[in-house]
């Protein structure tokens, strides 16, 4: 196992981070099976676990906690906080009043006293991010949390953010999460060069593309559907799973000749995909999602895969630099756009 230091704060982190949002109901519903998942993890050298409240409804966090409960020392321990967590107008959001309550909460469910890196989940078009940076510093001064991160937040939003810090002399933004994948490349052109600049770690998420580059999504594959798609319904209002969707169709074909680049390495697709993401001089950490233990053995088995020039060159001619083939998986682009109100000004009759 490779490891790297998180941004600017000496950390040392494995390439591959354990995502924790399989474990419970969203995934694997037996506490007992996911815990050992967890521990095999670890013991094949994995030190980063990223969870998060909204994880099945807090499921998630119960049963990370239980799994490190004698290991926390070993584990530089992750979670998220934004997204709603029940039908109140105020569990939710990354004001101070929420994020000071679901901190203890999380704490709660992990069993532990303090967190290491506590993440705005999604942006907050409601709260000021002065506001945001103030509640997590006095969470990192009250010791209940170590370092303050974001995920999934534009380019522009990463920039004003490190700003505010700066001048409100807050506790700064050490870490950002944002989808990227060999399906998924936009945040290659703003984004990560972006946190290169601000000295952030970059944990990746979905660099399988949420199953699309597992192997099983090819064209005339007999079974294009996935547990996402059944167990999540959620996860395709935004389109990533529609066939009729065109960017989708451009994924299927790409997925199709990314696994023969594979097969010609002596890879797997996951290998392929996994070393691809951790190869970006960006990168920190690639969070695999595993639901089960064969998951986490194929994951696993990239993670000292370093690929070759003319492999990467290969990659760059089906999906070019830069390139999201569905928009729809930029992430934060999305959300911009999903509400006519924030792109139409108001009109009175």
């Amino acid at each position: 196992m490779q490891y790297r230091t998180l941004g600017s704060t000496g950390v040392q982190v494995s390439s591959l981070c354990l995502g924790a949002m399989m474990f419970g109901p969203w995934g694997n519903p037996d506490h007992d099976d996911a815990i050992a998942i967890i521990r095999t993890a670890l013991d094949a050298g994995v030190n980063i676990i990223d969870t998060a409240d909204v994880y099945g409804n807090g499921e998630s966090e119960v049963i990370v906690g239980k799994a490190i409960a004698h290991r926390r020392d070993e584990v530089v321990l992750a979670t998220k906080v934004s997204s709603p967590m029940g039908p109140g107008p105020n569990e939710r959001g990354a004001s101070r009043r929420w994020i000071v309550r679901a901190c203890e909460d999380s704490l709660r469910r992990l069993g532990t006293d303090h967190i290491d890196l506590y993440q705005v989940h999604r942006p907050d078009p409601a709260t000021d991010l002065d506001e945001t940076l103030g509640a997590l510093s006095d969470l990192v001064r009250a010791g209940k949390i170590r370092y303050a991160g974001s995920s999934t937040f534009s380019p522009s939003a990463i920039v004003q953010a490190q700003w505010t810090a700066e001048r409100r002399q807050r506790e700064r933004f050490v870490c950002e999460q944002p989808p990227y994948s060999l399906l998924a490349r936009g945040v290659e052109t703003d984004v990560l060069p972006t946190c290169e600049a601000h000295r952030m770690g970059v944990l990746a998420w979905s660099p399988l593309a949420g199953g699309w580059l597992s192997g099983r999504w090819r064209r005339g594959a007999a079974d294009l559907s996935s547990h996402r798609t059944r167990t999540m319904p959620f996860r395709t209002t935004l389109s990533h799973y529609d066939l009729d969707v065109p960017g989708n169709q451009a994924k299927l074909d790409a997925a199709t000749e990314l696994a023969a680049i594979a097969d010609d390495a002596g890879l797997t697709l996951i290998q392929l995909a996994l070393a691809f993401v951790t190869t970006h001089p960006a990168v920190t950490a690639a969070i695999i999602g595993p639901r089960t233990a064969d998951h986490l053995h194929d994951q696993l088995s990239a993670a000292d895969i370093v690929l070759e020039p003319a492999v990467l060159d290969r990659i760059d001619r089906v999906v070019a630099p830069g390139v999201d083939l569905n928009p729809d998986d930029t992430g934060y682009g999305a959300a911009v756009l999903a509400d006519p109100k924030r792109r139409r000004r108001a009109v009175s009759w």
